[in-house]
C-alpha cells in the first residue's frame, strides 16, 4: 500500500474538517526547502542555481517548526538542494514526528547510509529517494556514475532498520515506457513501499531546457508505462489514483498551487513549490496576498505544461473527496490507457511570462550582507 491506511484517515478527516468549516483554500503538504545546497548538479534542477552566499543559508529549527505551525498542514515534504547537508535537519524531524505530521524525507541517498542512524523508524517518517529510472537512466540524470547503486544500498540498508521507503520519481522526454515499467517491477522487488512520479517541470534556469516534457507527450508516455502494468495496478503509488488518471489524460483538472505551500530560505514562495516569483514573510500573507487565478496552466505561459504532483495532486485529492466512487473506481480497474482524453485547458489567454529569477537573488544578496554587516564588530 503506497499510502497507509493512518496516512490516509488523518489526511482525510482533515479535509473534511476543511471543508466543513467553509475554508476554500487551505494547505495539504507543506514543502519545507531548509536550504538549496545540493551535493549533486542535475542538469534538469532549477533548485541549485544561486550564488554561494544563498547556497550557504539554512532555515533554522526554530523557523523551519514555526513553519511547520503555521502552514497546519498534514504532510511535510522536506526538499532542497539536499536536506541531509542540514546539520540540524534530524532535530526539525523530530519535531515535525511530534507534532503528528507525516515525514516525507526527499534524498539522493548519498549521505542517507551514513546519517540512518540519525533517525528512527516511524510510522510518520518516510525516506523518499530520489530515482529517475533504473541505473542507466538515473546516473544519467543527475550526471553522475555510481549514484544509482548508492541510493539501492540505502534504501536496502533502511528497509533493513524497519524504515519505510519511498522513491521519487521524475520523468522527461527520454524516458522509455518499457524500461520505466521495468524499473518499477524492480523497485517493488525492492520492497520500496511506494512510488511519487512526476513530468519533469522546466525551470527556467535548469541547464538542459531540451528534454522537458509537454502536456500532451506526458499523456501518451504515461498510457503507455501503465498500460504494460496493468493500468498501473502492479505498482504501489503514493498518490492518489485521480492524479494517475490525469497524467494519462483522463482527467481534466486546473492546478492548486495552495494545496502545496513552500518555505524556503527567502520565505513563503509565491505561488508554488516550482515557480518562485515573489515571496510572503507569513503563511498568512501568502494565502492572503497572492493572486492565484492569475497562475495555473492557461491562466499563465510559465504553467502551460505542467502537470506536477505539487500543483495538481492537491486538485486529485479534492476530487477524490467530492466524488470517491470515481476515485475508488480508478483504484479497482486501473487507469484508462486507451480512447479519447479529457478535453485540454485553452491556452489562449494566458499571460506572458514574467521573469524575476535576477531580482529576487539580488534581494537576498543584499539582505545577507546587511546582516553580515550588522554581525561584525564596531571596528
Amino acid at each position: 500500500m503506497g499510502i497507509p491506511l493512518l496516512q490516509k484517515l488523518r489526511v482525510g478527516s482533515y479535509v473534511v474538517r476543511q471543508r466543513l468549516s467553509g475554508r476554500a483554500r487551505y494547505p495539504l503538504v507543506l514543502m519545507l526547502e531548509p536550504l538549496f545546497r545540493c551535493n549533486l548538479a542535475c542538469a534538469g534542477c532549477g533548485k541549485i542555481d544561486y550564488p554561494d552566499p544563498i547556497l550557504n543559508q539554512r532555515i533554522s529549527v526554530k523557523d523551519a517548526l514555526e513553519a511547520v505551525d503555521e502552514c497546519g498542514a498534514p504532510v511535510v515534504s522536506i526538499a532542497g538542494g539536499e536536506p541531509l547537508l542540514h546539520k540540524e535537519l534530524p532535530q526539525i524531524v523530530r519535531g515535525i514526528i511530534a507534532r503528528k505530521k507525516f515525514v516525507y524525507l526527499c534524498t539522493n541517498a548519498l549521505l542517507m547510509e551514513k546519517r540512518l542512524k540519525d533517525y528512527e523508524p516511524s510510522p510518520y517518517f518516510v525516506w523518499s529517494v530520489h530515482l529517475d529510472g533504473n541505473k542507466e537512466d538515473h546516473d544519467k540524470s543527475v550526471c553522475q556514475e555510481g549514484t544509482y547503486d548508492r541510493a539501492v544500498a540505502a534504501i536496502k540498508a533502511a528497509k533493513a532498520k524497519g524504515f519505510r521507503c519511498n522513491i521519487n520519481c521524475t520523468l522527461f522526454n527520454t524516458a522509455d515506457p518499457e524500461r520505466m515499467a521495468r524499473f518499477f517491477d524492480d523497485v517493488m522487488a525492492m520492497g520500496v513501499d511506494g512510488i511519487t512520479v512526476s513530468p519533469g517541470y522546466a525551470y527556467e534556469r535548469a541547464p538542459d531546457q531540451q528534454h522537458f516534457l509537454n502536456r500532451a507527450t506526458t499523456k501518451n508516455l504515461f498510457r503507455n508505462i501503465f498500460k504494460r502494468g496493468n493500468g498501473g495496478r502492479n505498482w504501489s503509488f503514493s498518490q492518489s489514483s485521480l492524479f494517475l488518471d490525469f497524467l494519462a489524460g483522463n482527467q481534466t483538472y486546473h492546478c492548486t498551487p495552495w494545496g502545496n505551500p513552500t518555505r524556503t530560505v527567502f520565505g513563503w514562495q509565491r505561488p508554488c513549490y516550482l515557480l518562485g516569483e515573489g515571496y510572503a514573510k507569513t503563511f498568512k500573507e501568502l494565502m492572503e496576498s497572492t493572486d492565484w487565478d492569475a497562475y495555473g496552466t492557461g491562466n499563465y505561459e510559465k504553467c502551460a505544461n505542467c502537470m506536477v504532483h505539487s500543483g495538481y495532486e492537491a486538485s486529485a485529492v479534492n476530487d477524490a473527496i467530492s466524488n470517491p466512487l470515481k476515485a475508488f473506481a480508478v483504484a479497482m480497474r486501473g487507469v484508462r490507457t486507451e480512447g479519447a482524453m479529457a478535453p485540454e485547458i485553452n491556452l489562449s489567454a494566458q499571460r506572458p511570462a514574467q521573469f524575476m529569477f535576477s531580482r529576487h537573488v539580488a534581494e537576498k544578496l543584499e539582505e545577507i550582507d546587511a546582516q553580515k554587516r550588522v554581525a561584525e564588530p564596531a571596528e
